[in-house]
Parts: structure tokens; C-alpha cells; sequence
């Protein structure tokens, strides 16, 4: 991807995204995600149904009129996201991988934690962290980190999630917003979610193509893993074969619910053809 295409694509997310999130979700994104407490701000003079608990008595004292204390929400968070950028993600078949969802999904996150002043970093992981990018704020910082979601081209395909969340504990001495947007298609990383899950506010994306979830019946076919990226004969007209694919496919989306639950992490699960803005907002609304 040539330089005008990547800044034409990242206008055109940036322009999607940054209106959802200035619109939609950037309220919702503060409603959810609560700060540390509450600060002093300043003092002000009373207002008809203030509540009188808040009276600063030394400042009315002085000016023999009633003044009040203004507090403002404490907030200063980091959002982290975890992006697999593994070879399953560039899995679609309809209208759009899964690889480009989880960028419009990660853009939207962004911009609306860049819209409550929040910092926002990023782990993109394979079987390795193949980058790390620290938390920072600003919209600059916020596209780069949409830059990298376009272009960046990762070392391996394979997928270890247990190894990102390892290097996210040890990167993040305080407690972080993570989301975590893959398909999920992997196992073992249950007691690392764990650990994680008592420190950080944590939630799973799940994105998946409706496809994956059986086996079309095309005869005798040549199939290519898309993560170690040897090829297989299959046959796909055998019943047998076909409820063995279905199984385990079904036993990885079982095994995502469980952990995630078990470690106390939220849980959202979005098909490439619907809508993740409806998604995320039942999803944020339900957590608020």
C-alpha cells in the first residue's frame, strides 16, 4: 500500500469512526469506564439546590456568604487494546474481513477514550507481541496507532494470547481499560486471563465470518491452514469429517465464554456482516 493510499484509508476510518465516537459512543464510553474518584476543582459562590453538604464553611466564613466546593470525576485511564493479527484474521466472505472490523471497532474505542482525555496504547500480537506501542494521548497518537492497524505486517501468523497478556501485565504497573479483539481461535490462555482479569477492567471481542462455523459440502478439497500455513487434502462431503470441523470450532468459541467469564471479563461477540456499532452500545449500556 503505497503513502496516499494508507492517508486516504485513514481518513476515510478516521472519519467513520471519530463521528461514532463524538455522537455515539463517547458518552457512553464515560459512563462506563469510571474514573478513581473524585478531586477538588474549586470553590463557588451557592446556587439555589446545591446540596448544602458541599459548603466550604471557612470561605463563607470569610466573605459572609455561602460558597460551595466544586469536585471534578478523577479520570486520568489508559485504554489498551490487544489486536491479533494473526493469519485467521484475514479470513472473510462477506463484504469485509475480519481484520478490517477490528480496526473499525479499535478506531471507534480510541477515539472515544481520546474524547475523555483517556491515554490509549496498543499490544498487536501472533504468537509473539510483534509491537508495542505505549499509551499516550493526543489525535496524532491515535491515528498512528490507525496507521499501524492498516499496514502493519506481522513476523508470524500463529496465535498465543496467553504470551500478549504476560507482556501487558508487565508493561502495566496500574489499572487499564483492555480490550481484546480476535477470533478467538485458540486455546490456553485461561490462567493468564485470570491473572490479568484482578488487576485490569478486561473484555473479549469476539470477531468471526459466519462461514467458519461449518463446512460447506464442495467434494474433495485442497485446503491451506491460515495460521501454520501447510495445505490439506480434506473431504469435505464426508458427514463425518464436516461434524468434527463443526466441534471443534465449537469447543474454541465455548472455551472464549467460559474464560472470559470465569475471569470476571466482559464479553462481546460480533459477525462481520452485523452491525458493531449496535454492539457496542448495548454492550457499553448494559456495563453503565
Amino acid at each position: 500500500m503505497d503513502t496516499k493510499e494508507l492517508l486516504k484509508k485513514v481518513r476515510k476510518i478516521e472519519i467513520k469512526t471519530r463521528r461514532l465516537s463524538d455522537h455515539i459512543f463517547g458518552g457512553e464510553y464515560h459512563s462506563t469506564f469510571k474514573g478513581r474518584g473524585m478531586t477538588f476543582s474549586e470553590v463557588r459562590q451557592y446556587q439555589y439546590g446545591d446540596d448544602v453538604r458541599s459548603i466550604d464553611w471557612n470561605v463563607t466564613a470569610r466573605y459572609n456568604e455561602p460558597f460551595v466546593k466544586v469536585f471534578e470525576e478523577e479520570r486520568e485511564l489508559t485504554l489498551m487494546l490487544l489486536i491479533d493479527v494473526s493469519g485467521s484474521e484475514h479470513f472473510g466472505t462477506v463484504n469485509q474481513f475480519k481484520k478490517e472490523v477490528i480496526t473499525e471497532i479499535s478506531a471507534t474505542l480510541a477515539f472515544s477514550a481520546l474524547q475523555n482525555n483517556d491515554k490509549v496504547g496498543m499490544i498487536m500480537f501472533s504468537d509473539e507481541v510483534e509491537l508495542f506501542i505505549p499509551p499516550k494521548k493526543g489525535k496524532s497518537h491515535v491515528l498512528r496507532i490507525i496507521r499501524e492497524l492498516l499496514e502493519f505486517h506481522p513476523k508470524s501468523k500463529k496465535t498465543d494470547l496467553s504470551e500478549a497478556l504476560k507482556y501487558l501485565s508487565n508493561v502495566m504497573k496500574k489499572r487499564a481499560i483492555v480490550f481484546v479483539l480476535s477470533d478467538f481461535l485458540m486455546e490456553e490462555y485461561e490462567h493468564t486471563l485470570k491473572i490479568v482479569g484482578n488487576k485490569h477492567d478486561v473484555t473479549g471481542i469476539r470477531v468471526y465470518d459466519p462461514k467458519e462455523e461449518h463446512m460447506i459440502n464442495l467434494g474433495m478439497v485442497q485446503m491451506q491452514d491460515a495460521e501454520s500455513g501447510e495445505f490439506h487434502l480434506v473431504n469435505t462431503s464426508s458427514k463425518q469429517v464436516r461434524r468434527a470441523y463443526e466441534a471443534h470450532y465449537r469447543e474454541r468459541v465455548d472455551y472464549f465464554r467460559n474464560a472470559f467469564t470465569k475471569s470476571g471479563a466482559g464479553i462481546l461477540q460480533c459477525r462481520v456482516d452485523e452491525s458493531y456499532v449496535k454492539k457496542l452500545l448495548g454492550y457499553f449500556k448494559q456495563r453503565a
